[in-house]
């Protein structure tokens, strides 16, 4: 809670972590956006000024009031993001879940395309200097670097990003506000009207909005990055961004009132506002730009995957933690997966004005899955009912025409974000599902019966002693109850004699870092069960966890953990420690609906393709066995079988 509230203090470090860190995807998007909007039209004044005045709402309306103002409120322990935000509403509603998934999935499907469109945009501008420059390989080199570098730990780079972001919105602010100074009259874009106009008169309407909605495709890292930034740090340093991104889009749409009546072509207004002797040196800062908004998504994806994982929504997988800086992880196949993604949008898309025709279709769907989620929080906040309602009309409107804008680029690229979200998404569903099928046909006894059997087998050295310490990972939420499959494997699989039995529980908690510790002895030192409840971002290495609890007890005299074996209790030697893993195993049965047994296959595939439990729990494998055990789904009773003398 310290950390919780140091970090929500105005800094000047704070403001200039907040610029490096989650800015990087909004901030770049003048690189792109007015070139979308103008496209092959004919560029006139109301074109302009409706495209800027467009720019200029969505911003105001999407990004300064509902993320930076209202979502930003919806903070857990300091932590933000829809994970974190369906962790502090779930309670209220079991469906929440989908809108939670489907927010995660087209984040992740963001993950993939931002980093192409951007650096895409950024190294094109090379084609000014360069006629019949290849830009392609230039792309995919630096998208090769920058996911290559993942696995080493980005921090010693992270640290620049704040002043290469603060020079790059200083740098866009400045060319702008050139331009703005000898055409004023430009910032009557403003006034909503033009928006309106534009929107009302224009028969390319939805084309027009579904390219003014990538002005604001960054807005949710905003949200996202509220645990790395500080709210205050965000809502300050945003007023400074903001101003730097309207100068720099009022500034293009004065240099574009110059061309009226013609056609853009491929020319980029943001390159063309550049004096020639700068454009190289502008070029270099837009690629830097670029490469740090594409780190922060890489990053923001790696956080968004390791939540999804400790939610049970994604299967386990290897998170690695390359260095000490907070939130600095890396995970080795979404890193591989992203990049494949990359690779293949370059490659299928090759121009940055085509990738544009894919790109924001997911972020919309993001945004109105985070509307619904913020909507029920506000709820629980008992903010007053006709206060949700207008937020839900107005967002529910507005995202849902961003969205049909949005959906008319589905032929023309979208298709890709649609079939990348929609595979994502089937992941976290078949993952939850299947989990929560298996888990129904789990069964549970009661713990209290077996407490005598326990001690007596304790003590049986008729049965070869299998460990001193034997630990148990357990799903069951009650201490009075435990899975048939311990029992079974502790009494009868191949009885299993040892000093002390252990069983651990690891809770999740709706809170990010929460990390508490509860033991209650079951049979005075010879059963003791651990509850662990760890935050949604703890890392679970319940290996080290338990060992620290064990030292803590063994500190307070509440168990003794010295070997019995004779030559060894002389010494003092601490006796030994065996997991064992029991891997629940799903049999065929037709009582299971056929969208289950699809889920289970589906679930089977994934999990041959996730870290087995022990080594996602942080085991040390030495130590650890595996027991595979098929949970009965049905006994077929109706059939009558004849025995023959």
């Amino acid at each position: 809670m310290a950390n919780h509230k140091d970090v929500n203090k105005l800094t000047a470090a704070g403001l200039l972590i907040s610029l490096g860190i989650i800015y990087g995807d909004i901030g770049t998007s003048p690189l792109y956006v007015f070139k979308a909007i103008i496209g092959d039209r004919l560029i006139t004044s109301d074109l302009i000024l409706g495209g800027l005045s467009c720019i200029f709402w969505t911003l105001t309306l999407q990004t300064t009031i509902k993320y930076v103002i209202i979502t930003l409120q919806a903070d857990n322990k300091g932590e933000g993001g829809i994970f974190s935000l369906y962790s502090l509403v779930k309670r209220k509603a079991k469906w929440l879940i989908i809108p939670a998934m489907i927010g995660g999935a087209a984040l992740l499907a963001d993950g993939i395309m931002t980093p192409a469109v951007t650096v895409s945009s950024a190294i094109e501008g090379l084609g000014i200097i360069y006629k019949d420059l290849p830009t392609v390989p230039i792309v995919m080199l630096i998208i090769t670097f920058l996911f290559g570098i993942q696995q080493f730990g980005t921090s010693f780079i992270g640290k620049a990003f704040g002043p290469i972001m603060w020079l790059w919105f200083t740098m866009i602010a400045v060319l702008g506000a050139t331009y703005v100074m000898q055409f004023p009259e430009i910032l009557k874009a403003i006034n909503p009207y033009y928006a309106y106009h534009i929107l009302t008169t224009n028969p390319e309407a939805f084309l027009i909005i579904g390219a003014v909605f990538l002005c604001t495709t960054g807005a949710e890292a905003l949200y996202s990055d509220l645990g790395h930034c500080g709210r205050s740090n965000i809502r300050v340093s945003w007023v400074y961004v903001k101003i730097c991104l309207i100068l720099s889009y009022m500034g293009q749409g004065v240099w574009l009132w110059q061309l009226q009546g013609k056609h853009l072509g491929e020319i980029n207004p943001f390159f063309h506002i550049m004096p020639d002797w700068f454009l190289i040196y502008g070029i270099l800062i837009a690629t830097v730009a670029a490469a740090v908004a594409s780190q922060a998504l890489i990053s923001g994806s790696f956080t968004l995957i390791s939540e999804a994982v400790r939610l049970n929504l994604w299967p386990k997988v290897k998170i690695n933690y390359p260095s000490n800086s907070k939130g600095q992880l890396y995970v080795p196949s979404m890193n591989w997966v992203l990049f494949i993604g990359c690779i293949l949008v370059v490659l299928i898309f090759q121009k940055s004005e085509h990738m544009e025709a894919a790109y924001g279709l997911s972020i919309t769907v993001a945004m109105l899955m985070t509307t619904i989620l913020v909507s029920i929080f506000l709820m629980r906040k008992k903010v007053p009912m006709y206060l949700i309602v207008i937020f839900l009309t107005i967002y529910g409107v507005i995202e849902l025409t961003f969205l049909a804008g949005n959906a008319v680029k589905i032929l023309h690229g979208g298709w890709f974000t649609l079939i990348l979200g929609m595979s994502l998404f089937s992941i976290m569903w078949a993952w939850s599902n299947g989990r929560r099928i298996r888990n129904r046909y789990m069964r549970f006894v009661d713990i209290e019966k077996y407490f005598p059997i326990i001690s007596k087998i304790s003590e049986d050295e008729t049965i070869p002693k299998y460990a001193s310490q034997l630990v148990y990972l357990t799903s069951a939420n009650f201490n009075f109850e435990i899975e048939s499959s311990i029992m079974y494997s502790i009494i009868q699989k191949h009885p299993k004699r040892a000093d002390v039995y252990w069983l651990l529980h690891v809770d999740v908690t709706d809170e990010p870092f929460t990390m508490e510790y509860k033991v209650e002895q079951l049979v005075d030192k010879k059963l003791i069960r651990i509850d662990f409840r760890l935050g949604f971002r703890v890392e679970q290495r319940v290996n080290v966890l338990f060992r620290k609890v064990v030292e803590e007890m063994v500190k307070n005299g509440e168990i003794d953990i010295t070997s019995k074996y004779a030559s060894l209790k002389e010494h003092n030697i601490a006796g030994d420690f065996r997991f064992v893993v029991i891997e629940k195993v799903l049999s065929n049965s037709n009582s299971l609906r056929f969208i289950e047994r699809f889920t289970m296959a589906y679930y089977t595939i994934l999990k041959t393709f996730s870290v087995p439990e022990e080594r996602g729990f942080g085991l040390d494998l030495s130590f650890v066995a595996v027991e595979k055990v098929p949970l009965i789904v049905d006994i077929p009773t109706d059939f009558y079988l004849k025995r023959l003398d």
